[in-house]
């Protein structure tokens, strides 16, 4: 009892001191509590970022597979429909058509795969070349903004025009699904010198088809040499019914580890345990795996530039915001040990008189711990809410959304603190064990 009525009486002693080691700890824990909310919860926040430039996965038949590993051609390797990564739909850069298809009424049942409400959009696409004028023009058939029943009894809306292209400059309007209907590229629309609301005819193995221009694209790369046109438009013209020549799909990944690299090499070279680990987990090559379990005749592989991109960036932020923890927590660590030296020098005094009453350096020193431990505990609960709201603001700033506060990061936090007030204040309690209370207490 004689203790708690010591440790209390101490806030109203030194108030001005007290108040900067509970400000100290309060400012070192609304940081360290802000940095590693983002820490923990950053990857999703840019994986959804990096998703708003495209697709993540591409999906194709077996053979164009073979042949893009073998040449590195296609899309499989660099034209993945990102943002300055070349052609956009993988064939307008070249002059051949694709030779091997995959069923387009197959593409809905990647929204039946384990991870499905992590595959936020898809499209098909069939690329194939045409003549308009004389003039050889690249179309890709696709999906805009196409509703999908599925066999579960949920609807969903995919296509390019739901994100798949947000980097594009448009004008105009995007074409109809199932209308004759097409959005041509500014390099194909000056080749061609046609504009907006112009109608043209596309020829192809003696068959014919009339669309309108229902808008324009600048997309930066390949696509701008294009024409898009719904997908039941492309395939008649081309004699190609119910076929494509690859899905792009957007999902929502987890950043690749160690276990991801092994198991996109070979998933059956994992154990048991790793196999079910890697499976339920929304690794890109996971759901790349699961989307070819319901494709029949298609290989799914991630963007490697994306899946690079993504954890290259992640590692870099992640060790920034540590660093700054780690910087704040040693800042505090000095802040409080120079705090508690000031305030155990004026008070050597009340120190010597314990001491000469009977009062162990053991004792006395518990008692500075605890005093300190009680200011710090205070700091340490007001910056805990003050790191949360600043958490949210850097979420609502840097990502548009807010952070999600997870326990963890608080029972992280408190547990860094008291490990380091209790290292700054033994530092400077040993200071107490040099008190010497004849000397003190006669002025010497």
């Amino acid at each position: 009892m004689f203790f708690a009525r010591m440790v209390a009486r101490s806030f109203s002693r030194q108030l001005r001191k007290r108040l900067l080691i509970a400000l100290t700890v309060g400012l070192s824990a609304a940081v360290s509590v802000a940095m590693l909310g983002v820490v923990f919860d950053v990857g999703d926040k840019l994986t959804a970022e990096l998703t708003t430039y495209g697709s993540n996965i591409i999906v194709q038949p077996k053979a164009n597979a073979v042949v893009s590993d073998l040449y590195t051609t296609g899309s499989g390797t660099g034209s993945t429909g990102t943002a300055g990564s070349g052609s956009g739909n993988g064939g307008a850069a070249t002059s051949q058509d694709p030779t091997a298809f995959l069923k387009e009424s197959d593409a809905k049942n990647i929204k039946t795969i384990f991870w499905a409400y992590n595959i936020t959009n898809f499209a098909p696409e069939l690329t194939i070349h045409a003549s308009v004028d004389g003039t050889d023009v690249p179309l890709v058939g696709t999906w805009f903004n196409k509703t999908l029943h599925l066999a579960s009894g949920e609807t969903t809306v995919v296509g390019v025009e739901g994100g798949m292209r947000s980097w594009w400059k448009t004008s105009g309007r995007w074409p109809k699904d199932g209308a004759a209907e097409g959005m041509i590229g500014s390099k194909a629309a000056a080749a061609l010198g046609v504009h907006t609301g112009d109608r043209i005819t596309l020829s192809k193995s003696g068959r014919t088809q009339t669309i309108t221009i229902v808008g324009q694209y600048t997309s930066g790369d390949g696509d701008d040499e294009a024409i898009y046109m719904p997908t039941a438009v492309t395939q008649a013209l081309a004699g190609l019914t119910d076929s494509v020549n690859k899905i792009e799909v957007k999902a929502l990944t987890t950043p690749d580890n160690d276990l991801a690299r092994k198991a996109a090499k070979n998933p059956a070279a994992l154990s048991q345990d790793e196999w079910e680990t890697w499976y339920c987990t929304a690794y890109p090559s996971s759901i790349a795996y699961q989307i070819e379990e319901v494709l029949p005749g298609a290989v799914a592989k991630q963007v490697r530039q994306v899946a690079a991109l993504q954890g290259n960036v992640l590692n870099k932020t992640q060790a920034v915001m540590m660093l700054m923890t780690a910087l704040t927590l040693v800042a505090a660590a000095v802040a409080v040990a120079n705090l508690m030296a000031a305030s155990i020098t004026e008070r050597s005094g009340e120190l010597a008189l314990l001491k000469a009453i009977g009062a162990t350096d053991g004792r006395v020193s518990r008692l500075m711990l605890a005093e300190t431990a009680s200011v710090s505990l205070a700091g340490a609960l007001v910056g805990g809410v003050v790191g949360s709201g600043l958490a949210q603001v850097i979420g609502h700033v840097v990502f548009g959304s807010g952070i999600t506060m997870r326990p963890m990061v608080y029972l992280l936090v408190f547990v860094l603190l008291a490990v380091v007030v209790c290292v700054a204040a033994l530092s400077s309690i040993r200071s107490i064990l040099s008190v010497h209370p004849a000397e003190v207490l006669h002025g010497r």
